[in-house]
């Protein structure tokens, strides 16, 4: 059995957002919560993945990340070397950006080492986080396999990706 752990951004994923959808679409969904949703500190938020999957077998798991969520999934799987089943990371931030101005401690430089887990980046051509050359080189360099899902925006509950059966026919790809 897959246990799916979800991997929210910057001010988690409100009730209408995909990863929320997804979190409501069966029993062994959980979201991993952070207690500093706004002002982030990447070695609490790696470290609080680590601890929420530490009971699970690594092969029954996949990570579900949405932008400094898959930031945080890359810093994780570098710091902790462990193998899991897989990862979707949907709409990478691009924390090096200079538009990213939010309170964010400890996530750049973003991580180009290879991830030794089975990655899917899904990335918008017109992401304002992300640009479509910066999540295909992350993508290259994660070792992941690169998805492209046209204008999409920030692939969030603003852009319209609430109940999201294309994301969710993608995660499913992992199992």
């Amino acid at each position: 059995m897959t246990h799916y752990f979800i991997v929210p951004g910057l001010g988690n994923s409100g009730p209408e957002h995909w990863q929320s959808y997804f979190e409501q679409s069966g029993d062994n969904f959980f979201r991993i919560n952070q207690q500093e949703w706004d002002a982030p500190e990447c070695s609490e938020w790696i470290e609080n993945i680590d601890k929420t999957i530490a009971t699970y077998d690594p092969a029954t798991i996949l990570l579900i990340g949405h932008s400094l969520g898959c930031t945080t999934i890359a810093h994780w799987a570098k710091h902790y070397g462990k193998k899991i089943k897989g990862a979707l990371l949907v709409a990478p931030s691009d924390i090096e950006n200079p538009v990213y101005t939010f309170p964010a401690t400890g996530f750049a430089p973003i991580p180009a080492d290879k991830i030794n887990f089975p990655t899917i980046v899904v990335a918008s051509e017109d992401d304002p986080w992300v640009s479509i050359e910066r999540a295909k080189f992350f993508s290259a360099n994660w070792g992941s396999r690169m998805i492209s899902i046209g204008n999409a925006g920030h692939i969030n509950a603003d852009s319209g990706y609430g109940k999201w059966d294309e994301g969710l026919a993608i995660l499913h790809t992992l199992d």
